[in-house]
C-alpha cells in the first residue's frame, strides 16, 4: 500500500493508531525542534521542496507519520518501500516511473523507504544516480542510527533529521483525542477510562503512541458496554499492555555502556545503577559491566582508594563464582563504592605519558647499576656497579636514579590530593 492509499484506508477496519495518523502539521505532536513554527524541515515541507533526508528516532515518535503528512502536503508523486521486502529491481520500477512522471507531468517524486537501515550497498548504490539528478526525493525511516548503519554514500546525499521520544504530555493528548474522536477514534462508544488507567498506558508506552493507542483499542474492544458506556479501569489498562521489551540496537547499547561507564566517573550512583540495570535487562552480560567496572576502578578511582579495585575485582569474582541474580548484590555494592569513592586520575595519566615515552624508543641505555647481575662475568661488564640496596637504608628507601640518563628527571605519576592519595603525595613531596 502507498502512502496516498492511507486515507482511503482510514476507515473502521483498519487499527486505531493508523486511523489517528496526524492528517497535517498542525495535528502533529511532538519533533516541535523540527516541525515547530518557524523550523526548516517545516518551512520545506510547506514550501514543497524538501530534498533527500533521512528521519532517524526510535518507533511510535512519528517518522512515517510526518512523511503521510508530506504525501498530503506535497504536489509531488509519493512512492513507499520496505528495505526488508524491496529490492533492486523495485527500485528501477520507481525510477522509471519517475521518469515518465517528470517528463510528462513536469511531476516530481517522493520514496519513503521504511527500515532504510536494512539496505544492501548494492540496493543503495541502485538510487544514488536518481539522488543525485533530483529525479528521486528520498526519504528514509530507521530507528538505526544512519551514521553507523547505513551506507556513507546515501547518507552524504541526505540531511539527516533526528526524532526524539514523544513526552507523556503527547502521548496522553493521543489518547484522550482518540477517546474523544467520533469520525476516526472511538467516540461514539462512549469511553470512560480512569486517570489512573491512562497514567498506566503513558508510562508504559515510554513515548510510543503505537503501543498506547493499541493498548486503549484493545480494552475498548474486549470491554462489556454497561448502560453509560465502557468503563475502563487500571486493571483493565494493566491487562492490555504489556511491559516493553528494552529496544538494544548496537548504537543504544554503546550509548548506554557510555552513560554508565560516566556515571561512575561523575560520582552518581543513582545513575549508575539505572544504566547498569537497564543493560542487565536488554541482556547485557553482566561480565562486561564489572569488566568497566574494574577498568574505571583504575583509571577514576586509582590510588585516592585502593579498595575501589578490591571491590570491582571481588563482584567480578562473586558473579563467577555464584552468578546471576545473587550477584546483582555485590556488582550493586562495587558500583555505589565506586561512585562515593574519592576521584583520581593520576593512574592513567602516568600509564599513557610513560607509554608515550617508551613507544618513542631511543631511550637510552638501562644505567649500569640497574643491569642483571645474575649471570658469570656480569661484574666485568661493570653491571651492577654503584647499586644502592633500599633496605640497608633507614626507612628502607635510599636516593639513586632509575631512570635511563636521558629521563633522569621526568616525572610521570604526581599523586592526586583526595583520600589515600594525599597521604602519598606528602610522602612524595617529602622524598622529593
Amino acid at each position: 500500500m502507498s502512502l496516498f492509499d492511507f486515507a482511503t484506508h482510514n476507515t473502521n477496519r483498519s487499527p486505531l493508531a493508523d486511523r489517528m495518523r496526524p492528517r497535517n502539521l498542525d495535528e502533529f505532536l511532538g519533533q516541535k525542534h523540527l516541525v515547530g513554527e518557524g523550523r526548516l524541515l517545516r518551512r520545506a515541507i510547506q514550501a514543497d521542496q524538501l530534498t533527500s533526508s533521512i528521519f532517524y528516532g526510535p518507533p511510535g515518535c512519528g517518522k512515517t507519520t510526518l512523511a503521510y503528512v508530506i504525501s498530503q502536503t506535497t504536489k509531488g508523486h509519493f512512492e513507499r518501500l520496505n528495505a526488508v521486502t524491496s529490492g533492486v529491481a523495485e527500485v528501477r520500477e520507481v525510477i522509471k516511473a519517475a521518469k515518465e512522471r517528470r517528463a510528462m507531468y513536469g511531476q516530481h517524486t517522493y520514496l519513503l523507504l521504511d527500515e532504510c537501515h536494512r539496505w544492501s550497498k548494492a540496493q543503495s548504490d541502485s538510487i544514488l544516480p536518481a539522488m543525485e539528478e533530483g529525479l528521486i526525493r528520498f526519504i528514509g525511516s530507521t530507528t538505526e542510527n544512519p551514521m553507523i548503519a547505513m551506507t556513507p554514500a546515501i547518507v552524504s546525499r541526505c540531511r539527516v533529521f533526528q526524532f526524539f521520544r514523544l513526552t507523556d504530555e503527547d502521548v496522553r493528548q493521543a489518547l484522550e483525542a482518540a477517546i474523544q474522536d467520533k469520525e476516526r477514534g472511538l467516540g461514539q462508544l462512549n469511553i470512560q477510562a480512569a486517570p489512573e488507567a491512562l497514567d498506566h498506558w503513558v508510562r508504559v508506552a515510554t513515548g510510543d503512541v503505537r503501543t498506547a493507542l493499541n493498548a486503549l483499542e484493545l480494552a475498548a474492544l474486549s470491554t462489556p458496554t454497561g448502560r453509560d458506556g465502557i468503563h475502563i479501569s487500571l486493571q483493565i489498562a494493566e491487562d492490555s499492555i504489556q511491559q516493553p521489551m528494552l529496544r538494544v540496537d548496537e548504537t543504544l547499547y554503546y550509548d548506554m555502556l557510555s552513560a554508565f561507564c560516566k556515571s561512575l566517573r561523575g560520582s552518581d550512583p543513582d545513575a549508575a545503577l539505572l544504566w547498569a540495570s537497564r543493560l542487565l535487562y536488554a541482556g547485557c552480560d553482566p561480565r562486561l559491566i564489572v569488566r568497566r567496572m574494574i577498568a574505571h576502578a583504575s583509571e577514576d578511582v586509582g590510588l585516592a582508594d585502593p579498595q575501589a579495585l578490591v571491590q570491582a575485582v571481588a563482584a567480578a569474582q562473586a558473579l563467577e563464582f555464584i552468578g546471576l541474580p545473587e550477584a546483582r548484590l555485590p556488582i550493586t555494592q562495587a558500583i555505589l563504592y565506586i561512585c562515593m569513592a574519592p576521584k583520581s586520575n593520576t593512574v592513567v595519566n602516568a600509564m599513557a605519558a610513560a607509554a608515550a615515552d617508551a613507544e618513542q624508543g631511543q631511550l637510552g641505555e638501562v644505567p649500569l647499576h640497574l643491569r642483571d647481575t645474575h649471570y658469570q662475568g656480569a661484574a666485568r661488564l661493570g653491571n651492577g656497579q654503584g647499586y644502592l640496596f633500599p633496605h640497608d637504608f633507614p626507612g628502607h628507601w635510599v636516593r639513586q636514579n632509575y631512570l635511563p640518563e636521558s629521563l633522569e628527571h621526568t616525572v610521570y605519576y604526581t599523586p592526586g590530593q583526595l583520600g589515600f592519595e594525599a597521604g602519598l603525595r606528602k610522602k612524595k613531596d617529602s622524598d622529593g
